[in-house]
This record gives structure tokens, sequence and C-alpha cells, in this order.
């Protein structure tokens, strides 16, 4: 059977510190304003009164994104330049001597992965530290991460040990593309399912997943 590199992301064991974040763009000399991995802020709740007292229902919590190298990857279908391909092991590349720089996976794409570069007029994305890979090594964002909240691994591995839940609040359906994303979602994510939550650093992490 052939393997499908994914990312393993623990929500419950995620401090916010964006160690994962900075990671990624010192190896990539990555410009100002273009991420390639995103660390998102959900909360919700609120504080309601009972009696003399205000009784606090607030919740919060991580997810670490970045390209989830989709099954079905529509950044690959879309792009007219034919710049992305997808490896025999699930990593989508992206070449960028033929990116046109129009941006149609980056309004394609549902996870917001894809980057566009003003300063050099090209899309970039998340390319899952491939030469790492191919050296026996793990991604940069994987090997900075201090709580170990990230992993990586084959996807049939990681979901055979962690359970198939990579929908988690912000997150699209994956049935839209099947992203290469196993989360251990945290404590709260429930609740942010059943009631209004919103990412809370949208002026950081840029382009929304869902749009």
């Amino acid at each position: 059977m052939t393997k499908q590199w994914a990312f393993h992301f623990d929500s419950s064991s995620c401090t916010g510190c964006k160690a994962c974040q900075i990671a990624c763009k010192d190896k990539h000399k990555l410009p100002l304003g273009v991420r390639w991995r995103r660390v998102y802020e959900v909360t919700g709740g609120d504080w309601t009164r009972q009696g003399e007292a205000w009784v606090s229902t607030v919740f919060a919590y991580n997810m670490s994104l970045a390209c989830n190298h989709c099954e079905r990857p529509i950044c690959v279908e879309v792009c007219p330049a034919g710049a992305y391909q997808k490896r025999p092991d699930g990593i989508v590349i992206l070449d960028g001597s033929k990116c046109l720089g129009c941006r149609l996976c980056v309004w394609a794409c549902p996870y917001g992965a894809p980057q566009y570069d003003a300063e050099h007029g090209l899309t970039t994305k998340c390319s899952f530290c491939a030469d790492c890979i191919d050296a026996g090594l793990p991604p940069s964002c994987v090997a900075a991460c201090p709580m170990r909240a990230l992993d990586f691994g084959d996807k049939a591995d990681l979901e055979a040990r962690y359970g198939d839940h990579d929908t988690v609040p912000p997150l699209p359906d994956s049935a839209l593309t099947g992203p290469s994303l196993v989360v251990a979602p945290h404590q709260e994510a429930e609740r942010a399912r059943r009631e209004e939550a919103s990412v809370a650093n949208w002026e950081e992490v840029g382009n929304r997943p869902d749009e």
C-alpha cells in the first residue's frame, strides 16, 4: 500500500507558542505576510449573570494548520499552469517556476494553504519539508514543537493510532478534499461545534480556511 504522509495535531497539548510557525518561516525564509503554517486561536462562550455573581463560560483552544496535502487536492485541479504535482507519497509540491501568480489556488483551497507572495508575484505553500522527509528527518514545524503537539506519519497509521478526527472547528468538512490531517481534538471542540465560536486572530493568520 502506498504511503500517504500526513500531519497529526494534538489540539489539547498546543499552548499557542507558535514555535512551529516560526520554524517554518525560518527554514523557508518566508517574507513578511506569507505564513505556510498558521496557529488559529478559537474562542467562544461568554459571561453570564447568576444572581449577584457573573459566571464565565468562556473557552479557547489552538489549531496549528498548514497545507494538508489532500487526497484530492483542489489546488492541483484548478491550476491552469500545471504548477502543482502530487508525489507518490502524497506530498503536494508547487513548482514556483511554473506559477503564473493568478491565485486561483489561493481562492479555491478551503484551508487557506497557498500563500501569495506579492513581492515576487507568485504563490507559495507548505512543501511538508520534502527535503527533510527525503533525508529521513521530520518537517521543521514538527521538530520545533516543544509540547510535541505536532507529529507526522503515514495517514493510515495515524488514524489507527489516534482515530479519525480531521474536522474540528474552524476546519471545513473533510469530505471536500480528503485532507491528510489527523487531529486529536481539544475537549472544547465539541462546544465549538454546538455553540457560536470564532477565530480570535484573523488579523494575524490572514486568509480564512473556510473562504
